[in-house]
């Protein structure tokens, strides 16, 4: 069977109910608008804070899949039952669901629907671990007939990525909920194994992760990532959720009495911390940028008989285009306090080329490759609003002590959520980041759930 893609299914939407938007080109970025405080009233943001509430815990049951075929344990879908992937399990888009779903439970004080959720929240983890391969890979997505639907293994291509470091996370969220993780002491091991199997297949040579290739990253078209060479990519998506996950994993070993893997992986997220901000920080443009590490020194085998001169210095070169992944190593706290400062100030409040109206643009307004196009395979990160950026960005921000622009950051993430609710009657994947107008997949549930956060 052929890999089923994600964003195959969208394609015939292009022409009825995309959106195609030709950025103007030579303008000066503007001071983004209402920066630096609420943008709602309190009776508004009630109201329109409660709207969503009532939508998403009407919808709530629907994500809660029974076992299903190989699917054997019930698990959390990512959108609802008849609409594209409702019947797919995959990795990062389940955290993002399971913490909304998990949040929505808490502000109703609905204890039914949070037990339920640590049924299908510790089955969707089970449902992957136990497909894991000798080696320790995860599959990136499964269905209830195809275990394996990108075919992480099984090809003479060895590029192939696999699930993203997500597993710890999603492993200490349940075990939170449910107030132990003795359920997942049998299964620890299946997540060292995935972790030894990145470091072993995908280590580059200054100690960062690399993407093995552009397949299923996350952020698909990440310009960093999308049609670069093989193994060239230290990509801050990643490495910064292998730091979150390698954390998260630390304290459920630490919980199930395994001191020195809990050391262990602790001094392994440290190291990486390190590597990035070593390596990934840019002073000219006060900006975390992933990083290509395909630098060699060819000398000797171009020109042997010539003396080298001088040595290459330098490992890795940063890719010098501002995707919102540049403010990942604010969101998990590698960030020191000063570079934070200096990225939101210089980046993010200084100008729109980030802020836009209705949030945080994927990609800066001055790249060339800007665009506003509606895009199914892969999606569009070229500017558009997505909601797990805005949550990306609002924890970034709360996390270095701009309370203020996180404030104005979900207000801009529920008025716009809340307005295409209105108009439509449900939400959708990305949107125009000047005027709120959406582009992309009516109906997508997923990691728009991440708003009731910041409620």
């Amino acid at each position: 069977m052929s890999p089923i893609s994600r964003r195959d299914v969208l394609a015939g939407l292009a022409a009825s109910s995309a959106v195609s938007i030709v950025p103007v080109r030579g303008q000066e970025p503007q001071a983004p608008a209402a920066g630096g405080g609420p943008l709602l009233s309190g009776d508004e943001r009630r109201q329109r804070a409660d709207a969503l509430l009532r939508y998403f815990a009407a919808i709530a049951p629907q994500l809660l899949r029974p076992p299903d075929g190989i699917l054997k344990h019930p698990s959390v879908a990512p959108t609802l039952p008849g609409k594209e992937y409702s019947n797919n399990l995959w990795d990062w888009d389940t955290l993002w669901t399971s913490r909304g779903l998990f949040r929505l439970a808490e502000l109703e004080h609905d204890e039914s629907l949070k037990q339920k959720l640590c049924e299908h929240v510790s089955g969707s983890l089970l449902n992957f671990l136990e497909h894991a391969y000798a080696g320790g890979q995860i599959p990136i997505m499964m269905t209830p007939t195809v275990p394996d639907a990108f075919r992480i293994q099984g090809s003479n291509v060895p590029s192939r990525n696999q699930a993203k470091p997500v597993f710890g996370q999603l492993g200490l969220l349940a075990a939170d909920q449910r107030g132990d993780a003795k359920w997942l002491e049998p299964h620890f091991d299946s997540i060292l194994r995935f972790y030894d199997s990145w470091v072993t297949h995908n280590s580059s040579s200054i100690g960062l992760l690399v993407w093995g290739d552009d397949v299923a990253v996350g952020d698909d078209n990440d310009p960093t990532t999308f049609g670069r060479p093989f193994f060239s990519s230290a990509n801050l998506l990643l490495n910064c959720l292998f730091y979150q996950d390698l954390l998260a994993s630390a304290e459920l070993a630490r919980r199930l009495g395994r001191a020195a893997d809990h050391e262990r992986l602790r001094s392994q997220a440290k190291e990486l911390a390190e590597r990035v901000r070593t390596f990934c920080w840019d002073p000219r443009d006060s900006y975390y940028y992933t990083v290509d590490v395909q630098c060699f020194d060819r000398r000797a085998e171009l020109i042997p008989n010539y003396p080298r001169g001088m040595d290459m210095s330098w490992k890795c070169l940063p890719t010098r285009i501002q995707m919102f992944t540049g403010f990942l190593p604010l969101w998990c706290g590698i960030a020191p306090q000063q570079n934070a400062q200096k990225l939101i100030t210089t980046n993010y409040l200084a100008d729109n080329r980030l802020c836009a109206q209705w949030g945080a643009r994927s990609l800066s307004s001055l790249e060339t490759m800007y665009s506003l196009k509606f895009s199914s395979n892969p999606s569009n990160w070229l500017g558009p609003v997505w909601i797990i950026v805005n949550y990306f960005v609002w924890k970034a921000l709360q996390r270095y002590g701009y309370k203020k622009e996180a404030d104005t950051l979900a207000d801009k993430t529920i008025l716009l959520l809340s307005r295409d609710l209105e108009t439509h009657g449900s939400l959708n994947e990305y949107y125009h980041p000047d005027t709120g107008a959406a582009l992309s997949h009516k109906g997508f549930i997923d990691w728009n759930l991440c708003v009731l956060e910041m409620i």
